[in-house]
């Protein structure tokens, strides 16, 4: 298995408490498999993940994942009804086109759904912008003309979403530089983790 590093990803020991042992999870857009290999590791669990990109699906086999090379905007037909506990999108939504299409299928496939995504309305972006750049930082690594991310958002804007489209806000982890933020998260977070259910 690749060797990861917990204490670089903070948000994933936020995401082990919302995943039961012995869970059975589908992560979407999964990379090199570091939260696959995370979860296996602290929790039991067993599942797959989708990943679209050749390399990164490469290093997931060599970190023996079991992992399915192909684009998730077609869909998740390949999977029954609620075949999963857990169905997790981390960092990835942003990068969607279709998103209501996508939270359906997860909606779908899963008893319990796993988002995070960078908050578009953390302070320091909206100060580049003000500075008239568009914002990079860690959670928005990419500068504007090679961006994946094309439907950036704000935690306002995913509690409207989720609200529009009867899905249910179980717990929200907001956090900066391995911090949680309480005060005002939409402008003090800079990552935003969601644990929701169907209602």
């Amino acid at each position: 298995m690749k060797n990861y590093n917990p204490k670089n990803r903070y948000d994933f020991s936020v995401i082990e408490q919302w995943v039961s042992p012995n869970a059975r999870v589908l992560d979407l857009g999964c990379g090199d498999g570091m939260l696959l290999n995370y979860l296996s590791t602290h929790k039991n669990t067993t599942g797959f993940g989708i990943e679209k990109d050749k390399d990164n699906w490469l290093l997931s086999l060599k970190n023996g994942l079991d992992v399915i090379q192909m684009d998730l905007e077609s869909g998740l037909a390949g999977f029954e009804d609620n075949s999963f506990d857990v169905v997790i999108l981390s960092r990835t939504i942003q990068s969607m086109r279709n998103i209501e299409s996508i939270m359906n299928e997860m909606q779908r496939v899963a008893k319990v759904i796993i988002v995070t995504f960078p908050n578009f309305g953390y302070w320091k972006n909206r100060l580049q912008i003000l500075k008239g750049t568009m914002p990079v930082s860690k959670e928005l690594p990419f500068s504007w003309f090679n961006t994946p991310n094309i439907h950036l958002c704000t935690i306002h804007d995913f509690d409207n979403f989720c609200n529009s489209h009867k899905i249910k806000v179980v717990e929200r982890h907001i956090i900066t530089d391995k911090k949680a933020i309480k005060f005002y998260p939409n402008l003090f977070g800079a990552l935003a983790l969601y644990k929701l259910v169907k209602k």
